[in-house]
């Protein structure tokens, strides 16, 4: 009587037919797509990275959180404190547009601004009258590219009782239209106010009259 004899069936051969056998889609219909195997990855490394933190921050988990809330509050508060950022500091750009108007022009548009609630383009529009009724007066002699600041200063020398005044309407005019500020209600009234003054102002030149040269 002849027995049965076992079949044996080589390693590779079978490690070989076994991973044939799985590679079949049937056995993978179910497996995560590629996109949430990476996602599952890269939120075990966050974890990972949030566990190491949390070890060496005192009181772990909680102190970890702690931490990050204070430096956001930081954040949100230095923000507040700065307001925009500006860019680097460059030479202003002149305070006039490519298309000259008259004081009174330019008074016009800033109160038709000023009616609609666009405090900052109301007080551009004052700005540029008070400096474009200074050239008119000979106060300023007419410069193309000149600032506000430039605007000011030379102003202030001739009307010192405004030369402050000048001063601030420059910095709120800078201020607003390259530092990103909001202008209000009471910063162009002030410049309003300004205008009001300078035109009934004196500049010093006009006190300097001539020597006659008369005898001794």
């Amino acid at each position: 009587m002849t027995g049965d004899v076992p079949v044996t069936i080589p390693r590779d051969a079978a490690r070989e037919a076994a991973q044939h056998e799985l590679s079949k889609p049937i056995y993978h219909q179910n497996d995560p797509s590629l996109f949430q195997r990476a996602l599952d990855w890269l939120w075990q490394k966050i974890d990972d990275l949030l566990g190491v933190a949390s070890g060496v921050t005192p009181g772990g988990t909680v102190g970890l959180v702690v931490v990050i809330a204070v430096v956001i509050a930081l954040l949100i508060a230095l923000r507040l404190r700065l307001g925009k950022l500006r860019t680097p500091e460059t030479a202003a750009p002149g305070l006039f547009g490519d298309s000259p108007r008259t004081a009174a022009e330019h008074r016009t548009a800033a109160e038709h601004f000023a009616r609609l609630g666009q405090w900052t383009s109301a007080v551009q529009e004052r700005m540029r009258a008070i400096v474009r009724s200074l050239e008119d007066r000979t106060v300023l002699d007419p410069r193309p590219g000149r600032t506000a600041d430039e605007a000011a200063a030379e102003a202030g020398r001739l009307l010192p009782a405004h030369a402050a005044p000048l001063r601030d309407a420059a910095r709120t005019f800078d201020d607003v239209t390259y530092g990103g500020r909001t202008a209000t209600q009471q910063s162009y009234a002030a410049l309003r106010d300004l205008d009001t003054e300078l035109e009934r102002s004196k500049p010093r030149f006009a006190d300097a009259a001539p020597s006659t040269g008369g005898p001794a």
